[in-house]
């Protein structure tokens, strides 16, 4: 039996987590209370028993012990269950973003703020996640992503390293982006702007494309920073790194950072265990 326990931040995707666990065939049980794990698990492992692959959501709530969670586990591992970790994250300014779109109080926050109850929420959980099997940081995943890293991860039953790599264009006029953890400049290139048939276009476009690519300086620029990328991941895995943004910027994000940026998520994206995700920041600028 495949038995994941799925916990991680208020808002942060669990539910969501869940529901796409149970879309593909896991048998799922939401808020247990903490006291009544044993006696399930027990209960849903017993030969003869037709379920094969459980998620179980755990979070945390005012009125239950979540502290106990982890001697519990321990508890499991030495009676011989085995089982797999999923934390679902988010960081705090999405936490707080989410929370005020849904107009919904957090479980811990009993005083009405929000970022008290964070706050504490992450001090609670700062054990069971080291422990986690899996790191999920849904600050910038869109639905249809997170299904993709879950099907990876419980389907498709590829090894996985919690790191999830964001490749980002962007326009230097529009500032650089905050989170970005590497930041390359491609303005070195020849501007496309400048070329009338091309000014409107971007660097989703072949024309663009062909175009940039057509310099010799931008394939020695995409096999080095290619190389280096590929070097620094396996170390960022082993540091416990889990969010890795590499910005890619040129004057207006439309043309050149668009190309490279596709040229390098082209080449990375099939080659670890590490999530990728693309993404154009400032190619919906108007032009000026």
């Amino acid at each position: 039996m495949r038995f994941v326990v799925v916990t991680g931040m208020s808002g942060g995707g669990k539910s969501t987590a869940l529901r796409m666990l149970e879309d593909a065939g896991f048998y799922c049980v939401d808020n247990l209370p903490v006291l009544l794990i044993e006696k399930f698990v027990e209960l849903i492992a017993a030969p003869g028993g037709e379920v094969t692959k459980v998620a179980l959501g755990l979070d945390v709530r005012a009125d239950q012990a979540f502290g106990e969670v982890q001697k519990i586990l321990e508890n499991l591992k030495a009676n011989g269950y085995s089982f797999e970790i999923l934390f679902m994250e988010a960081n705090d300014k999405t936490l707080l973003k989410r929370y005020k779109e849904t107009r919904r109080m957090h479980p811990l926050s009993l005083d009405g703020r929000i970022e008290e109850g964070i706050k504490k929420e992450r001090g609670i959980l700062s054990e069971i996640r080291n422990k986690s099997d899996y790191v999920i940081d849904t600050s910038n995943l869109l639905t249809r992503e997170l299904k993709e890293e879950l099907d990876r991860i419980f389907v498709q039953n590829e090894e996985y390293n919690s790191l999830m790599v964001t490749v980002l264009s962007f326009g230097f006029k529009y500032g650089i982006p905050a989170d970005a953890d590497l930041v390359f400049d491609v303005r070195f290139l020849p501007n496309p702007f400048y070329i009338d048939e091309l000014k409107y276009k971007t660097g989703n476009d072949k024309e663009v494309q062909d175009y940039v690519m057509s310099f010799q300086e931008a394939h020695t620029f995409i096999d080095k920073l290619a190389d280096m990328v590929e070097f620094l991941i396996p170390n960022y895995i082993k540091e416990g790194k889990y969010q890795l943004v590499i910005g890619i910027g040129c004057t207006g994000g439309k043309h050149r950072s668009v190309t490279l940026a596709n040229q390098l998520y082209t080449r990375m994206k099939n080659r670890g265990s590490y999530g990728m995700k693309i993404s154009h920041r400032d190619v919906g600028q108007g032009i000026s």
